[in-house]
């Protein structure tokens, strides 16, 4: 029989890493907090060092995720993956951006092969970078898989804004954090 319903959850720590009503202004400050969430993720070890939010135009978070593919079993739990999905429940829509709003994703980290394809649907309007994933290659053991060699323009001709180095060295500092801890791949 199949299964009826299909459940991943974030770690419980993750709801007091942020205030609500607290307004993220700027791109720093929206890739600090998937940053922040990235090396809370490996402090408590509750998965893989990545972390994403998805925020509105005025800098709310909407939704936030973390890596969480080891703990669930999924290899779609991904910090990106589980940022869009709270961002869909929460506003009841598959395209975030359907209403005329504007979303932007920020992440700790490049997308990989399946979030950057998740992108296009999601409705994001906008994708903030910490780390490369040459970063993330050099730096673990993690396969970002392939990408078309003109990815941001790939975005871009969809509507994407790409803006990427953004707390580079800190979201390096991540990896550098989750070998030390012993982390492995996924």
């Amino acid at each position: 029989m199949p299964n009826a319903a299909i459940t991943l959850t974030l770690p419980a720590w993750i709801e007091q890493e942020f205030d609500p009503a607290q307004v993220h202004a700027g791109n720093e400050a929206r890739v600090a907090l998937a940053i922040r969430l990235a090396r809370r993720n490996v402090e408590h070890g509750t998965g893989g060092p990545f972390g994403a939010a998805v925020f509105d135009a005025d800098g709310h978070v909407v939704a936030y995720g973390v890596n969480r593919v080891m703990p669930e079993s999924c290899s779609v739990a991904h910090a990106e993956m589980m940022a869009f999905m709270g961002a869909q429940t929460k506003l009841r829509r598959h395209r975030l951006n359907e209403g005329g709003q504007r979303y932007v994703l920020a992440t700790s980290a490049q997308p990989c092969c399946q979030c950057y394809g998740a992108s296009f649907w999601a409705g994001i309007d906008e994708l903030l970078i910490g780390a490369r994933s040459s970063d993330v290659m050099e730096l673990s053991e993690f396969d970002e898989g392939p990408l078309p060699a003109d990815w941001i323009g790939e975005l871009e001709r969809r509507g994407i804004a790409v803006r990427r180095d953004i707390l580079r060295d800190e979201a390096r500092e991540v990896f550098h954090l989750y070998a030390r801890a012993g982390g492995s791949s996924y």
